[in-house]
Parts: C-alpha cells; sequence; structure tokens
C-alpha cells in the first residue's frame, strides 16, 4: 500500500504537529453570575459546580482565572424581584448594582475583557427577552430599551455587550446609540442565532428569568432552520456587528460551520447551561470520564468553526490545559 495515512498518527509528536483544531483557554468565554450584596456563594442545583458570587467572590474567580490563561468573562446579574417592572427601567438605572460591579472590575482588571447581557428577560416582571404589550412581545419599542441598557453599560466601562433578545433592528439601533455616546469602541458580540431551545433550563434557575407566560418562540429561532441562520447573519452584519453567536452549540454544529462559510467576521458559540448540566450528569454516574468527555465536547464546537466560544467549562477546561502543557 502506497497510501498508509496510520504514518501521520504514529507518535504523539507527529500527531501534535499535524492537529487541524487548536483550542486554547483564551479562546474561551467564562460565564459568570452576579449577585447583589455580600451573599455567600449560593450552588445552582442545576448547573453542578457553577455559583451565584458575589462582587468580592467574582473578583477572586477572575484574579484565578487571568491566571489560567481566560481573559475575557461575560457577567449576568442575578435580579431581585424589587427591582423588576415591564420596562426593566432598572436595567439602565445608575443604582443598579451590576452597572457599578461592571466598574470596579474594570478598576481592578484592566486587561480582563468584560462581555455584558443586552436583554430586558432579568430585570422585567414579564420574564421575556422584549417588552410585552397587551400579551403581545413588541419588537420596535423594546428597542430603545435596549439601546439604553446598552449605553449603560458602555458608561460603566463594557468591553462587550451582547445582544441575546432576538429583536429585529436592535444591532444598527445599538450601534448607533453607542456611536452617538462616543462608545464607538464598544464591540457588539450578537447572538445571531439564538434558537427556542430546550437546553436552557439551568440557566434560567440560575436567575429566575423564566417568562411568566407563553414562551419565547416569536424571537426566537425554531430548532428545525438552518439557512433563516445566514439571514440573521447577514441582517446582523450589515447593521455593524463585530461578532456572531451561534446558541445553543452542540445541537447547532451545522449552523456554527455554515455561518463560518460565509461570513469573514468571528463567529462564537454558546455552550449553553443545559449542554453542560448533561455531560456533567452522565461524569457524576460514571458514564463518561470528564477529564476526556469535556474538552472533546469544547473541540468539536471549535473544529465546527467556532473562533469563541462561551462555556461554563471554561475554568475546568484551562486547569486542565495548564496540567497537561
Amino acid at each position: 500500500m502506497l497510501e498508509r495515512p496510520r504514518r501521520n498518527r504514529k507518535s504523539p509528536v507527529i500527531r501534535k504537529m499535524l492537529e487541524e483544531t487548536v483550542l486554547l483557554p483564551s479562546h474561551l468565554i467564562y460565564p459568570l453570575f452576579l449577585v447583589e450584596g455580600k451573599a455567600k456563594p449560593s450552588a445552582i442545583k442545576s448547573l453542578p459546580g457553577v455559583f451565584r458570587l458575589n462582587l468580592d467572590d467574582i473578583s477572586k474567580e477572575i484574579e484565578t482565572c487571568l491566571k489560567l490563561g481566560i481573559s475575557t468573562f461575560v457577567l449576568f446579574p442575578v435580579i431581585a424581584d424589587e427591582h423588576k417592572d415591564k420596562k426593566a427601567t432598572y436595567s439602565y438605572s445608575s443604582k443598579n448594582f451590576y452597572l457599578l460591579a461592571i466598574k470596579s472590575l474594570k478598576k481592578r482588571f484592566p486587561n480582563a475583557m468584560l462581555m455584558s447581557d443586552v436583554a430586558m428577560d432579568p430585570y422585567s416582571t414579564d420574564g421575556h427577552d422584549g417588552l410585552v404589550v397587551n400579551g403581545e412581545i413588541v419588537n420596535d419599542q423594546t428597542l430603545p430599551i435596549l439601546a439604553k441598557m446598552a449605553v449603560a453599560q458602555a458608561e460603566a466601562g463594557i468591553d462587550i455587550v451582547g445582544p441575546s433578545d432576538m429583536m429585529d433592528g436592535r444591532i444598527a439601533y445599538i450601534r448607533e446609540a453607542l456611536d452617538i455616546n462616543k462608545f464607538s469602541d464598544v464591540s457588539i458580540m450578537s447572538y445571531t442565532a439564538k434558537y427556542a431551545s430546550a437546553f436552557y433550563g439551568p440557566f434560567r434557575d440560575a436567575l429566575d428569568s423564566a417568562p411568566k407566560s407563553g414562551d419565547k418562540k416569536t424571537y426566537q429561532m425554531n430548532p428545525a432552520n438552518k439557512y433563516e441562520a445566514l439571514r440573521e447573519a447577514q441582517l446582523d452584519e450589515q447593521e455593524g456587528a463585530d461578532i456572531l453567536m451561534v446558541k445553543p452549540a452542540l445541537c447547532y454544529l451545522d449552523v456554527i460551520h455554515l455561518l463560518k462559510e460565509n461570513t469573514t467576521l468571528p463567529i462564537a458559540a454558546y455552550n449553553v447551561s443545559g449542554e453542560f448540566a448533561m455531560l456533567k450528569a452522565a461524569c457524576a454516574n460514571g458514564w463518561l470520564n470528564y477529564e476526556q468527555a469535556m474538552p472533546e465536547q469544547l473541540l468539536s464546537i471549535k473544529r465546527a468553526g467556532a473562533d469563541i466560544i462561551l462555556t461554563y467549562f471554561a475554568k475546568d477546561f484551562a486547569t486542565l490545559y495548564k496540567k497537561i502543557n
């Protein structure tokens, strides 16, 4: 036989040399859940090993992760019911603990990259990403609220805003608002193809942000649709997005690949809470080996075309990477 592919697999050295896909801690974004005040770390039952943390504890977590090579963090606020209303006004209030925390963290960690979430659901009494009027999630009336939220986060020092709401036209609206307010350097990582997925449950447990009525299918994408993601990506690119995201990741590897093949913008993928939880559960039961399955899962997302991965596995992956390299 003249052709023997196994010659290129015969030793660890040659396998490493010929690796097509490389995953580093610097490619990962670590989600963190922030609570108000001085509360002790609170475990999230459906997200094993993930905690709601106060500002001091999040600072310690960021400090640890920076040493492991993780430099970007997405912050999600756990908002008490007393701060919620129909129009999410607390999201841009000068008293918002989330905005004050961003200021503090940027001052303490100037070299860390901080990303925010832009959507109404954590702050809304309705639990929807957009404004609800007479039982309908209204698109255009939501846009000014999202813009105010994004500008407030930029004023606090956020590096990347992450509109996760899936309202039509919100990228252009937010980009214009940021530019008018002299925040042209603030990046937009658009949740471009965010599907109406069954894999968000543990995240909603963490934030207590599930819809109070109805579902999100009028604004999040139908899981049956792939090419619709191209339309969303083209619009977001035209409207000024800097990075395009697919969410979830594992069930949508084909969508990640499709977008990667059709844009020059970086592609991000969100390895969501349900994907994290099911692997954790399988490993806890001894059905899978965590140190083997976890990196393989992340590598598959990178191989599909994701330049960036938001994942609850970030710290564990970086710890393992440091141990074996």
